[in-house]
């Protein structure tokens, strides 16, 4: 990929709405409807939240509530998709949460069937046999070879630097912050004043970890914003930081030179496959969920190669539990198919394994922020509504907001029940 930075005045684009996948409804199947009922009583049996199908019928033990609005058209999403059909219905605006309740909250209990040892699956076993019926594979476009990577990234990353910019923190890190504590404490006062010193404490303890200090030599790779690679100049130290969003690039140049940083940083279009040189320290925050499996080994492999005698690496990934991982990796979810197209959450398990049999590395984790980043996420879908406006007169229309606040909940109630983790791991030769 060539490193040459992209000739474009502002960094600001206006999103293709083109690229989003159509909401029309999936053609009625009675047989699939029926299924889909089925399951949502079979699911709801021992549920303690409450979902309200129609006038007549409402599953549930009670708690967190849901109403659907067109149950024809919600029944027929989730007959034709068991993936994305129930993202996708909320998108639509076939169901809402009830007033007073909050979406995350609502998900929370449907988060909490995964990640239980006793009731990870939401279907009894005979059901699960034939989700193969309503189960999508991965689409071969969305292959993170370095065009098709650059193309998935770009749907993301490229959506429009003013849209990120409304509910970021000033520093624009887009990943957790490192709050300490009890971080899902009371979460309905996380504010978003908080979140900037946690986002520096959390770049800090990167830093920290990896002996970043005058004169060192880092890589930051997906770098961003580039207030990982700020930071570490700010300590003295000289950073490549790379990327393969182009709007993103842009932006990260202009934060750079405001920051008084210039001489310290260079910023390139590079995939990470085509870096050279050597570093005293490469790090990399929540990449790796971009990298897909087939290149995991390729990507530390990269890591490896580009650490100088006596280097260290820090990683920072988003990781779910390793069975889980092997039982949904070859499906086609909602969020591949809406908003990280081409990714995969790894788990410890395989991070410890690549690394052992890939490359001479030894991962260790450090630090756990799955509490931190339920918060994160929390503060972020605050401020994304609250200046929704903003983000309106950028161009977004309505299905982006549910969409959105869908993504940002969904992956709160997540990170709050354990389903996922947010570690960062250390990086040494064996």
């Amino acid at each position: 990929m060539t490193d040459v930075m992209p000739r474009v005045q502002h960094p600001v684009h206006a999103p293709d709405t083109g690229t989003w996948p159509t909401l029309a409804r999936p053609r009625s199947n009675p047989v699939r409807r029926y299924g889909a009922a089925t399951a949502i009583r079979l699911i709801a049996k021992d549920l303690p939240a409450t979902i309200h199908l129609d006038r007549n019928r409402s599953f549930g033990l009670g708690g967190p509530a849901m109403r659907v609005h067109r149950t024809s058209a919600f029944l027929d999403r989730l007959g034709q998709d068991a993936g994305s059909g129930f993202g996708e219905a909320y998108l639509a605006g076939d169901w809402d949460p009830e007033p007073g309740t909050d979406l995350a909250d609502l998900l929370v209990p449907f988060a909490e069937r995964f990640s239980n040892e006793e009731t990870r699956h939401l279907l009894p076993k005979w059901a699960q046999s034939l989700r193969w019926l309503v189960t999508r594979s991965q689409p071969g476009e969305q292959e993170n070879d370095r065009a098709g990577a650059r193309e998935n990234i770009s749907r993301h990353y490229d959506l429009s630097n003013s849209m990120f910019s409304e509910f970021l923190d000033p520093t624009l890190t887009y990943s957790a912050a490192y709050f300490g504590g009890d971080p899902t404490a009371d979460l309905a006062t996380a504010s978003y004043d908080e979140l900037s010193a946690a986002q520096l404490r959390k770049l800090d303890s990167i830093l920290d970890a990896a002996g970043v200090r005058s004169g060192s030599r880092v890589l930051d790779i997906g770098c961003g914003w580039a207030s990982l690679a700020i930071r570490a100049a700010q300590r003295g130290a000289w950073v490549t930081a790379i990327t393969i969003a182009s709007q993103q690039a842009l932006l990260a140049q202009r934060k750079i030179a405001e920051a008084g940083v210039g001489d310290r940083v260079q910023v390139a279009l590079r995939d990470y496959r085509d870096q050279i040189g050597e570093f005293d320290a490469v790090l990399s925050v929540e990449m790796i969920e971009a990298v897909g499996e087939k290149y995991w080994p390729v990507y530390f492999e990269a890591i490896e190669r580009r650490l100088a005698p006596g280097g260290v690496g820090v990683v920072q990934a988003i990781v779910m539990p390793h069975e889980r991982m092997l039982a949904t990796r070859n499906t086609f979810t909602w969020v591949q198919k809406y908003i990280f197209p081409g990714g995969l959450i790894p788990s410890i398990k395989v991070i410890e394994d690549v690394t052992a049999q890939h490359t001479g590395l030894r991962a260790e984790v450090i630090r756990h922020l799955g509490g931190d980043y339920a918060r994160t996420l929390r503060v972020w879908r605050n401020r994304f509504i609250e200046h929704w406006p903003a983000i309106a007169a950028l161009g977004f229309d309505d299905t982006f907001r549910r969409m959105w606040e869908f993504y940002l909940a969904y992956s709160e109630a997540g990170f709050r029940t354990g389903y996922l983790d947010d570690v960062q791991l250390l990086l040494t030769r064996r």
